[in-house]
């Protein structure tokens, strides 16, 4: 028997969501254009002109769940509706939806536990990683505007896409970030954060909000990199010798090459000045990974990080290869959804639009099925039984 959408659970998530649109021009029902929108995306479709084309080709299909009293929403209707929803309110809304999916990990060997062995739930933080990535299609010359950056926040290890903000320039990131971070509940999560976000403004915002941080120190915080790199240089030469610290390793083998990591976290050190600024700070980390390749030859890599809790670990080793996940799903939107070539301009809609594909990656990486995400975009696109057991994947 084919599975129906519930139209009313997905009605429920926008009830909040005003309507901006004069009520002469809403020929079309707020609810069925924003359902067009988020399965014409889940489908593979770039924007309005091709979500149009889609509900074209389903619009006997869509009459089964959706009103349509004036048939299918032209591409202008659809364009217009994106560019006037104000991106914090749109994404508010989906907030619900996200909230009332599974909380298990989706089956991903991608996923950034994979590999390490499991832990009880009930004794870890969420954690969640914020990061930015540039819409590099989206400037326009003649408006001397940069292409659009989008800050993004993604928990980790539940594969959801929890909220974004969109700036002009990547240099804004610093001041996005906060904006971000106010529209998360940050009370019992980890937050990982690459170096960018090493300012003290940051660590306090997290703290002040019962949240924890692990963050990526690097070059932007010369002093502070400088004082974490000397002590672990030197307790490494030492072998750590009478010094308290916690410890993980890893291997993993793929693609020809093994990577072995271990991660130490310790204490912050009382008598270095260059904590002095930073009382949130109570340990600091150093990564490192090991890589033999297929022909023979190694490479390594350090990275240095600053903590606000003296985790164990193996929690700090899934902090930061959990912030991973989200340049991994960055590489998504770029290859599977083709987010770099979109040459949306208009700052609103291209917002929006982006939203629309970080929810998309988040339904589609949740369903079971064994497959790449273009391949079960792909069959969303073939198979409409298949698009709504990714829409109501809760209810599955």
């Amino acid at each position: 028997m084919a599975k129906i959408i519930d139209v009313g659970s997905i009605v429920s998530h926008f009830e909040s969501l005003s309507d901006p649109r004069h009520t002469r021009n809403r020929k079309h029902l707020l609810i069925d254009i924003i359902v067009i929108a988020v399965a014409g995306i889940i489908s593979g479709c770039d924007g309005p002109t091709a979500m149009h084309r889609w509900a074209k080709e389903r619009h006997t299909w869509l009459t089964r769940y959706l009103a349509l009293p004036n048939g299918i929403p032209s591409r202008d209707c659809l364009r217009r509706l994106l560019m006037m929803l104000k991106p914090e309110a749109f994404q508010r809304c989906f907030q619900n939806w996200i909230a009332s999916l599974a909380t298990s990990p989706p089956s991903d060997p991608s996923h950034p536990r994979a590999g390490l062995p499991s832990e009880p739930q009930a004794a870890a933080q969420r954690i969640v990683a914020i990061d930015g990535k540039t819409c590099r299609g989206s400037h326009d010359a003649a408006r001397q505007l940069g292409p659009l950056h989008i800050v993004s926040a993604w928990a980790s290890e539940e594969g959801l896409a929890l909220g974004q903000v969109a700036t002009t320039e990547k240099s804004n990131e610093i001041t996005a970030i906060p904006v971000l971070l106010s529209q998360l509940h940050l009370k019992d999560t980890i937050v990982t954060i690459d170096a960018i976000g090493c300012q003290i403004g940051i660590v306090e915002q997290i703290v002040s909000e019962e949240g924890d941080f692990v963050i990526a120190v690097k070059d932007n915080q010369p002093t502070l990199k400088a004082a974490i790199e000397t002590f672990f240089d030197e307790q490494i030469a030492r072998d750590f010798e009478d010094l308290r610290y916690r410890h993980y390793e890893t291997t993993d083998e793929s693609h020809g090459r093994i990577d072995e990591r271990a991660y130490y976290l310790c204490k912050v050190p009382l008598d270095v000045a260059a904590f002095d600024l930073w009382p949130q700070v109570q340990a600091i980390g150093y990564a490192i990974r090991l890589t033999q390749h297929a022909d023979g030859h190694e490479t390594s890599d350090v990275r240095y990080y600053i903590a606000s809790r003296y985790l164990s670990g193996k929690r700090f080793a899934e902090a930061v290869r959990g912030h991973w996940s989200i340049e991994s799903m960055h590489w998504t939107l770029d290859v599977t959804f083709r987010e770099d070539d979109s040459r949306t301009r208009e700052r609103t809609l291209g917002n929006n639009l982006s939203w629309l594909r970080r929810f998309a990656v988040t339904l589609l990486k949740r369903h079971p099925a064994k497959d790449s995400l273009r391949g079960k975009m792909l069959r969303c696109g073939y198979n409409p039984d298949f698009l709504v057991e990714v829409l109501m994947l809760n209810k599955v």
